[in-house]
């Protein structure tokens, strides 16, 4: 029986969920029009929740697939409602990728919903569960890249045009890193299912630790410098040039002096 799964509030929209569209809406309007009396400020507000959107909409493909695959229990646990506040880990899952797009620019692959694996079968289905979540930032990197590579950039204000570069900046690092075969990420999680059952055992304990350890690699210049050279090819690719990705995450730290380069004015 699947009944639990069709409960109207288990799947009801959160109204926490609907008030962060409505603060990315808002503040993108005021980026295109210009409305606000500080620019920068707009944009910042307008990158972080349209991020934290794209958060939210990560966890619930994980577990909206995971309920197509056969885990019923996702609905109570308050998944399909697009809250963050109920994540398994609300800390790493919305928190810190925030501060770290605040910090350093870098989608940081958020985490999680607690998805009981023992009720799906077969190991196709669990790579998709894991999979779902990079490929909605894919996607959320296609649209926010679209009138790049669309060529419909005309009538984009400058603004505008700046916070899309750099929101699908961070969406192409977090895809590339959720999809990396580390444990305790999405891409560990899409080939786990294929590995005996003896190396599984062997890589389990090392699972907490797999994104720190990706972060510690990317301190190293030589591997920082490899990383960010794929995505520039990618962002290039997209047709995403770098003076917007550049002006984009100069008005995001509205705190910091904003180059003339990147002036609204010029």
């Amino acid at each position: 029986m699947t009944t639990a799964t069709t409960r109207r509030g288990e799947r009801q929209i959160s109204p926490v969920f609907v008030g962060i569209l409505a603060v990315t809406a808002v503040t993108g309007w005021a980026t295109w029009t210009g409305f606000a009396e500080q620019p920068g400020i707009a944009v910042f507000l307008f990158v972080t929740a349209a991020w934290i959107v794209s958060l939210c909409l990560h966890e619930y493909a994980h577990a909206r697939t995971a309920l197509h695959g056969g885990d019923f229990t996702v609905g109570a646990k308050g998944y399909l409602t697009l809250n963050p506040l109920k994540y398994t880990h609300a800390l790493l899952s919305i928190v810190l990728p925030v501060l770290f797009v605040i910090m350093g620019g870098i989608g940081l692959p958020g985490g999680a919903v607690f998805i009981e694996r023992n009720r799906i079968r077969g190991r196709w289905r669990h790579s998709l569960i894991s999979a779902a979540g990079p490929l909605t930032n894919v996607l959320f990197a296609a649209v926010c890249t679209a009138p790049f590579w669309l060529g419909a950039l005309d009538g984009v204000p400058l603004e505008f045009r700046f916070a899309l570069a750099f929101l699908a900046l961070l969406q192409v690092t977090a895809a590339l890193l959720n999809f990396l075969p580390v444990p305790g990420l999405d891409g560990y999680g899409v080939i786990e299912p294929w590995l005996s059952y003896t190396v599984k055992r062997q890589v389990e304990p090392f699972a907490p630790f797999g994104l720190l350890f990706v972060f510690a690699l990317l301190w190293l210049p030589s591997v920082n410098g490899a990383f960010f050279d794929v995505i520039d090819s990618i962002m290039r690719a997209l047709d995403v040039d770098d003076f917007s990705r550049y002006c984009g995450e100069a008005h995001y730290r509205f705190w910091q002096d904003t180059p003339e380069i990147c002036s609204f004015g010029s």
